[in-house]
């Protein structure tokens, strides 16, 4: 008798154990409620519960690196481009070909599989038009009128030193002056004279404009759509005359995760057309191609935008100089 009770305690230990694994610890950049939206339903369709942490892309490299010896997370889901290529080349992510990485073109992906794009989307400026009214500003209609003295104090970004977005910021100018790092950084001092304040999120400053605190905002369209469309705010976007930059969302499986079966599984059904029409919700334009576009989305197609070297961009070694100078010429000195 006691025998029996004995390996009945033993198999719920063991189904207990088993039960215990089903569970995948993921950083993810993609806004909150997408992102509990779309690891709800993947237990709901798996059983597999992910445990998830919502950083910025440069919380998540920081991250990253401080838990190198002893990752805490297996999979990053969305985040711009730029940063998983700074994180493949920091040695923080490792290489993974899903069997449903056919479906998203070349362009978008990885040569070497180290990351895969999700969506696409453009650096654009939201404008809270009440706001503007009462304050007698004009809609802003390019990087030039950004600089302009009647926007001081009027304009809100994130800060490039946690925000993939911020950085693409710096990217997108030193694009426009084709390469000249000088001109990019002149304009970005300028700039700095407008700016109220640097958030540590991409999405945070267009959420500001939505509740009028601040009347324009510098972000990724699809955020900003999301606002108006479900927000319903009394907003604006426009995308620069000059040309403007874009983000990549990507995903990485994290190097050394202490799950790779589970982070493996997951991330090929993040591929899924199932997950690919969800992530769609959010006015993003998904890169794969069985995703439906959502119709309200800000298409890239029908904006001019800057001729972006993603792989450039995301190399550390670019990028950490980038930042840096931004750091010593304009962020400490606020």
């Amino acid at each position: 008798m006691k025998k029996r009770a004995l390996s009945v305690v033993l198999a719920l230990l063991a189904a207990a154990g088993i039960f215990a694994q089903e569970t995948v610890a993921a950083y993810t950049t993609l806004e909150e409620p997408l992102a509990k939206a779309l690891f709800d339903l993947y237990k709901a369709k798996t059983g597999v519960t992910v445990n998830f942490i919502r950083l910025s892309g440069g919380e998540v490299i920081a991250r990253l690196e401080a838990e190198k010896a002893n990752p805490q997370a297996s999979i990053w889901v969305g985040g711009v481009g730029l940063d998983h290529i700074t994180a493949k080349t920091k040695g923080l992510t490792e290489p993974y070909k899903s069997r449903s990485a056919g479906n998203t073109p070349e362009q978008y992906r990885d040569p070497e599989n180290y990351w895969i794009g999700l969506y696409v989307g453009p650096l654009t400026f939201v404008t809270n038009t009440d706001r503007a009214k009462e304050l007698g500003l004009p809609i802003p209609q390019s990087w030039a009128d950004l600089l302009k003295p009647v926007y001081k104090g009027y304009i809100r970004v994130a800060s490039p030193l946690t925000s993939g977005t911020a950085y693409n910021l710096i990217t997108t100018q030193r694009y426009l002056f084709n390469g000249d790092e000088e001109k990019a950084f002149d304009y970005l001092r300028k700039l700095d004279l407008n700016i109220d304040q640097y958030t540590k999120s991409g999405s945070a400053p267009g959420k500001s404009v939505a509740i009028g605190e601040i009347p324009i905002a510098i972000g990724y369209a699809h955020d900003q759509v999301k606002l108006k469309v479900d927000g319903k705010a009394p907003v604006v976007i426009t995308a620069p005359a000059e040309g403007t930059g874009y983000e990549l969302a990507s995903m990485s499986l994290i190097k050394g995760g202490k799950e790779t079966v589970q982070a493996k599984k997951l991330y090929d059904w993040i591929l899924s057309k199932e997950a690919q029409d969800l992530i769609a919700t959010w006015y993003v334009v998904p890169v794969s191609k069985i995703a439906t576009t959502n119709p309200n989305a800000f298409s890239i197609d029908k904006i001019k935008t800057v001729n972006q070297d993603l792989r450039w961009d995301g190399d550390k070694a670019n990028s950490d100089r980038l930042k840096d100078r931004w750091n010593k010429e304009i962020g400490s000195k606020r």
